[in-house]
């Protein structure tokens, strides 16, 4: 931004972070810029979202032309990696325990406690013991209201054989300890079992309302995957 212009940027990570020219605003548009940035945001955490065509419907029509020349033809982010404020960092990449327990609660609940997102997935081991990698993400993605709650896109090639949230707690347990409880289970029977975390939206027409963190679990109709050797 400068008292004569606004540059618009789109942050790429492949997997390096880079800058490219979204669009630039002249003098008499410095008012959109705001706007311009956020609508883009949510265009790409909701391609659905209407409010990005109502901001450049008041726009001049080269910052049209170059946007939608942006835009075109770009894939969708694989869900779960975006929201309207910008991508989902990576906090924390591979953490791996070797079981389900005190030592592995405790560390989920103080990343839950701070909002930090969670994705967590069972692992064999060349020994035959199970163990789990979990990954921290810096913002837990929010889902609207009637949407399914998964921010964890399901592998294409394994049947999904259930999922529970923790909108069904387990005996009275907490959202976290019925997660592992369920994981657990799934696991010990030798299915793949993936749990992550994200924000479920009071409402359908705006993500930024209110909402509860809930968990999720995925059981697979695969085994449990081998452990990489070099991991």
């Amino acid at each position: 931004m400068s008292p004569g212009r606004c540059r618009v940027f789109a942050l790429v990570r492949d997997p390096h972070e880079r800058l490219e020219v979204v669009t630039t605003l002249g003098a008499t548009d410095l008012a959109l810029s705001d706007e311009l940035v956020e609508a883009l945001n949510g265009y790409l955490s909701d391609q659905g979202d209407p409010i990005l065509g109502t901001v450049l419907d008041r726009a001049p029509n080269p910052v049209r032309m170059a946007v939608r020349q942006y835009l075109q033809g770009r894939p969708a982010p694989e869900l779960g990696t975006f929201t309207p404020y910008g991508p989902v960092g990576i906090v924390r990449d591979a953490v791996y325990f070797g079981g389900i327990d005190t030592e592995l609660e405790e560390y989920l609940d103080g990343a839950y406690v701070i909002g930090l997102g969670i994705r967590m997935s069972n692992e064999r081991r060349a020994d035959g013991n199970v163990g789990w990698v979990l990954q921290l993400r810096d913002d837990e993605v929010s889902v609207p209201a009637s949407a399914e709650p998964r921010t964890w896109a399901l592998p294409a090639d394994v049947k999904l054989l259930s999922t529970w949230t923790s909108q069904q707690p387990l005996g009275g347990l907490g959202p976290l300890h019925s997660a592992l409880e369920a994981a657990e289970d799934a696991s010990e029977e030798g299915r793949w079992v993936r749990v992550h975390t994200l924000l479920h939206s009071d409402r359908d027409e705006d993500y930024e309302g209110n909402g509860t963190s809930e968990f999720v679990v995925d059981v697979f109709d695969a085994p449990i995957p081998l452990r990489e050797p070099d991991e």
